[in-house]
């Protein structure tokens, strides 16, 4: 499976998801739908993305008790996404419920994902917030290991850990890497971000890139320099 460059398209409805997905005549890329706009325009605006020939992510990050997630999957699994993803901190029982959920009568699936920690955390915020004492390091490894011995696909982690991910879990274990920018980029509200060649040096499979791409004065030739710097 190849590198990839995944969009994030955060917007709060469809004529801006749309408007914004218009521009791309060539190469159709692949596109992250988040919470705000799956929530604004529902499962319609997943169907169309994809009528349209674009590979979706399915960014929803379940969270729930084993049953309740594994008939949420099972419900996801019906829209055609290449991906989706859930909390990794649910535990392996519920991931292995959403695996059970996800996987259709023929026995395919999207690619699942787990989140270990997100890129706005930093190790600060973890201890004072979610009492969790232990370096982010060994808790996204640990997570990441949980992830894979209830038969997820990859993680979503910051490029500062996708290296050790594949040490700890394999290389065929899928790092799906938010927190990206150009190196002449405002980094926002992101902790832990990396820019397009460095994830790909340290060994990121898929990196999703927003308002690098989205806010761009040129969002084709900012997708493009994205991808010739992370694929090469």
């Amino acid at each position: 499976m190849g590198r990839d460059v995944i969009i994030a398209c955060d917007f709060d409805s469809a004529e801006k998801t749309f408007a914004f997905l218009d521009k791309f005549t060539g190469r159709k890329p692949f596109v992250k739908i988040g919470m705000e706009l799956y929530y604004a325009e529902g499962p319609s605006i997943v169907r169309e993305i994809k009528k349209r020939g674009h590979k979706i992510f399915l960014d929803l990050k379940l969270h729930d008790i084993p049953n309740t997630v594994k008939k949420s999957m099972a419900v996801l699994s019906h829209l055609d996404v290449d991906m989706c993803n859930l909390h990794a901190a649910g535990t392996i029982r519920m991931m292995e419920a959403a695996i059970e959920g996800l996987t259709r009568e023929d026995g395919t699936r999207p690619l699942l994902i787990a989140v270990t920690q997100l890129t706005s955390t930093d190790e600060e915020s973890m201890r004072r917030d979610l009492l969790i004492e232990k370096p982010i390091a060994d808790v996204v490894m640990h997570y990441a290991s949980n992830a894979k011995a209830a038969g997820l696909d990859g993680v979503v982690c910051s490029p500062l850990e996708a290296g050790k991910v594949h040490e700890t879990c394999g290389k065929e274990f899928l790092t799906v890497t938010p927190g990206v920018r150009f190196a002449d980029g405002d980094k926002g509200d992101q902790k832990r971000v990396m820019t397009p060649e460095e994830a790909r040096k340290i060994g990121s499979d898929y990196i999703v890139v927003g308002r690098p791409i989205t806010a761009a004065e040129d969002p084709v030739a900012a997708y493009e320099r994205c991808v010739r710097e992370f694929v090469g």
